[in-house]
C-alpha cells in the first residue's frame, strides 16, 4: 500500500510539473500576441505567485485539519481546466485573471504533495524521501520546456496548452484512483494556522529553517532571468546554449537528489547548509565574470550541485518540523518562505541591475544570500533542543 501510495504521488507531481514546464517558454510569446509589454509580462508572473503564495500556508493547514486528498484532486483540476482556457484569452486582462486562477491550483499541490511525502518517510531517512519527490519536481519542470517547444513546431501554440490540460487530467485520474484519503500515520490537526505561525517563530530552529529556504530561493530571478543578456554579449553564442545551460543546473540537481538525502540524513545537517549555502554564494559571485560557454555550463553544474544539498537538508528539516505544527502547515508556510524569496529576488536584482549594472545584481545577491544564510544557520545551532549533531 505504501509503495503504492508512493509511485502514484510522485507519478502525479511529475506530470503534473510537467505541464508546467511544457508552457513556460511558450506563454511570453502568447502574451505578446495579445499585445502584453513589459509591466503586463511582470503582471501575468505575478497573478500566479501572489495567489499562490497567499494560499499556501491556508491550504497547507487546512489539509492538516480537513484532509488532504481532496486539495490534490482540486488542485490537479484547476491545473487542466487552465490549460483549456489560456487559448481561449482574448487580452492580457483575461490571462492575468487565469494565471491567477492557475497559482490557485498551485497551492493546493505543493504543500499536500509535500505533507503526504513527510507522512510516508520513516523516521531517519526524511531526507532520502523528500528527495524523492524534488527528482519529479526537477525532472517535470526540466523536460518540459523541450517537450513544449517541439509540440509548438509541430502543431501550434494552442496544442502546447492542451496538452498541459491533458496531462493534469491523467494525474488527476490516478490521484483520485490510487490515492488514499488518508494516511496509517496522518493525525488530524486542530491547530489554527495563526497559532501555528506564533509557534514557528518563538522556534529559532524552525524560523532559522524558513529563513534559509527564504535566502537561497533569491537567486532564482538573476541565475534564469539575467542569463541570457549576459550570455548574448558573447560571440556566437545562442538560445540552444542558454538552453542547455539552464538544463544542466537542474538535471544535476534532480540526478544528485538522493545521495544528497542519504548524506542529510547520516551526517550533520548543519554543516552541509552551511557549507553549501556558502558555495552558492560564491557561484553567484562568479557568474559575470565567465565569458565562455564551457566554464558557464561548469558553474552552473556546480550550483545545481550546491542547490541540490541544500535542498535534501532543508526538506529534511521541513519533514521533521511537520511532526510538531502539522506536515500540510509546515509544508505550506516552507514554501511560503520560497516563493518571498523568489519575489525578493527579483525586485532586489532588478534595483540592482538598474542601479549599478548586471554584474552588480549578482554581487548583491551573492551577499544577501550568504549574510542571511549565516544567520539563518547561527539561529537552527543555537535552538535549545538541537543536541543531536547527526540530525541538526
Amino acid at each position: 500500500m505504501k509503495n503504492k501510495t508512493l509511485l502514484t504521488l510522485l507519478l502525479s507531481v511529475f506530470i503534473a510539473l510537467l505541464g508546467i514546464g511544457i508552457i513556460v517558454p511558450i506563454m511570453p510569446v502568447f502574451a505578446k500576441e495579445l499585445g502584453a509589454g513589459g509591466f503586463a509580462l511582470g503582471m501575468i508572473i505575478a497573478a500566479f505567485s501572489v495567489t499562490r503564495g497567499l494560499l499556501l500556508p491556508v491550504v497547507g493547514n487546512l489539509s492538516d485539519r480537513w484532509g488532504r486528498k481532496s486539495f490534490l484532486v482540486a488542485g490537479l483540476l484547476i491545473y487542466g481546466l487552465v490549460g483549456l482556457l489560456i487559448p481561449h484569452a482574448t487580452s492580457v486582462g483575461h490571462l492575468i485573471g487565469i494565471r491567477g486562477f492557475h497559482g490557485v491550483g498551485s497551492a493546493m499541490i505543493v504543500p499536500v504533495a509535500m505533507a503526504y511525502m513527510s507522512l510516508l518517510a520513516p523516521h531517519g531517512e526524511e531526507g532520502r524521501y523528500m528527495s524523492y519527490l524534488n527528482i519529479a519536481i526537477f525532472s517535470g519542470i526540466g523536460c518540459g520546456p523541450l517537450i513544449g517547444g517541439l509540440v509548438y513546431d509541430v502543431w501550434g501554440m494552442a496544442s502546447v496548452f492542451y496538452l498541459m490540460a491533458l496531462l493534469s487530467f491523467v494525474a488527476f485520474i490516478l490521484v483520485i484512483l490510487y490515492m488514499p484519503a488518508h494516511l496509517a500515520t496522518d493525525r488530524r490537526q486542530t491547530i489554527s494556522l495563526l497559532q501555528s505561525l506564533f509557534r514557528m517563530l518563538h522556534s529559532r530552529k524552525t524560523s532559522g529553517i524558513l529563513l534559509s529556504r527564504y535566502a537561497t530561493m533569491v537567486i532564482m530571478v538573476p541565475t534564469m532571468a539575467f542569463l541570457p543578456l549576459i550570455m548574448s554579449e558573447w560571440q556566437d553564442s545562442s538560445g540552444l546554449q542558454i538552453g542547455i545551460v539552464i538544463a544542466c543546473r537542474t538535471l544535476i540537481n534532480a540526478l544528485l537528489q538522493i545521495p544528497m538525502g542519504k548524506l542529510a540524513d547520516r551526517c550533520n545537517k548543519q554543516l552541509i547548509l552551511l557549507a553549501g549555502s556558502a558555495c552558492i554564494s560564491g557561484v553567484i559571485f562568479l557568474i559575470p565574470s565567465i565569458e565562455s560557454f564551457a566554464q558557464i555550463v561548469t558553474l552552473y553544474l556546480c550550483l545545481g550541485a550546491f542547490e541540490a544539498a541544500v535542498w535534501a537538508v532543508l526538506g529534511a528539516y521541513a519533514s521533521i518540523e511537520g511532526k510538531v505544527y502539522g506536515h500540510g502547515t509546515m509544508m505550506g508556510v516552507f514554501s511560503f518562505a520560497m516563493s518571498g524569496g523568489i519575489f525578493t529576488g527579483a525586485v532586489l536584482a532588478g534595483y540592482s541591475m538598474d542601479r549599478w549594472g548586471i554584474a552588480l545584481s549578482y554581487h548583491v545577491a551573492g551577499v544577501a544570500v550568504l549574510i542571511t544564510s549565516l544567520v539563518a544557520v547561527a539561529m537552527i545551532a543555537t535552538n535549545p533542543q538541537c543536541k543531536n549533531p547527526a540530525t541538526g
